[in-house]
């Protein structure tokens, strides 16, 4: 069994590095080829999305010249690998608001996102200037603005608010380098997601560390309230 929609939070870049005596910039640079990869691989075993924590809205708080070269790593991405995502029918979805990014950025996203539009093979969700609180406050700000009486709104009603709208919920969430929570990631669609720590740097997630991460997700039973008696 996969995941229809698998979520990932793409940690430990920097302590990669440092414990090899590199850049911070180098481990990011290392990051965005298993990002490129994992995006592959994905798409070979058929996963129909894929969310990849890129750039929370806390990640503002680092040094500005680490903010820049993580922005010049992501444009040198969608650049390079916009002829390969056609290729393979992905779709450039974004969680978050490109507002605050400099125009350079929003530009080749934008191109990205436009050129992809039509791709149905899978959709891969960047997830950039992203917060999961902020997701939720824009959505009640949309209900309410939309004039949908209190009354009325259901779960499915915030579902269809929130950035994710029209995809399925994460099955499975993937967390790398040792940390153990969601750092403000897809607070509402995680509800019944299951969720995957490993000890393992993100730029040494490999193909058979996700193959890892899918063999643990396909032995577990997902009982969604239900006893086991009743799956």
């Amino acid at each position: 069994m996969l995941p229809e929609h698998l979520a990932v939070i793409m940690d430990g870049n920097g302590r990669w590095a440092k414990a090899r005596g590199l850049s911070r910039s180098e481990g990011h640079r290392a990051g965005t080829e298993t990002a490129k990869n994992l995006v592959t691989r994905c798409r070979e075993l058929g996963i129909g999305h894929l969310t990849l924590y890129t750039f929370s809205k806390e990640n503002w708080a680092r040094p500005k010249d680490e903010i820049a070269q993580l922005f010049d790593l992501l444009t040198l991405f969608l650049k390079k690998e916009l002829r390969s995502l056609q290729e393979q029918d992905i779709r450039l979805k974004v969680l978050g608001e490109l507002s605050d990014f400099p125009f350079g950025v929003r530009q080749v996203v934008a191109h990205t996102i436009n050129k992809t539009k039509n791709c149905r093979g899978m959709t891969l969700n960047l997830a950039l200037n992203y917060s999961g609180r902020d997701e939720l406050v824009r959505a009640f700000k949309n209900i309410a603005e939309s004039g949908i009486s209190f009354k009325d709104i259901t779960d499915e009603t915030i579902s269809e608010h929130l950035y994710t709208s029209g995809q399925p919920d994460p099955d499975l969430i993937i967390r790398t380098s040792g940390e153990q929570r969601l750092s403000n990631y897809l607070l509402f669609q995680a509800a019944y997601s299951e969720l995957y720590f490993t000890d393992v740097y993100w730029p040494d997630f490999d193909s058979a560390e996700l193959d890892k991460a899918l063999e643990n997700f396909s032995s577990r039973q997902r009982r969604f309230g239900k006893t086991g008696d009743q799956i």
